[in-house]
């Protein structure tokens, strides 16, 4: 399981759960239930970090719950 801040929500307008991480820009997947978006969202998680690696592009560190003023 990745370190990375995954935030899961319902999406009335898609019908699916949404599961975004902030950390990776554009890192986002969805779900037809929680289990299955954060499932995606690992699997995604994995590729976005493949992706950037092979293009030579930095990948930010999991900084773990992010936190809002």
């Amino acid at each position: 399981m990745s370190k990375y801040e995954a935030i899961i929500y319902w999406s009335k307008d898609d019908q699916a759960f949404i599961a975004e991480v902030p950390e990776l820009a554009g890192c986002a997947a969805d779900g037809a239930t929680y289990q299955e978006a954060l499932a995606n969202v690992e699997t995604v998680i994995r590729k976005w970090i493949a992706t950037a690696k092979e293009l030579g592009r930095p990948i930010p560190e999991p900084k773990g719950r992010l936190a809002f003023a």
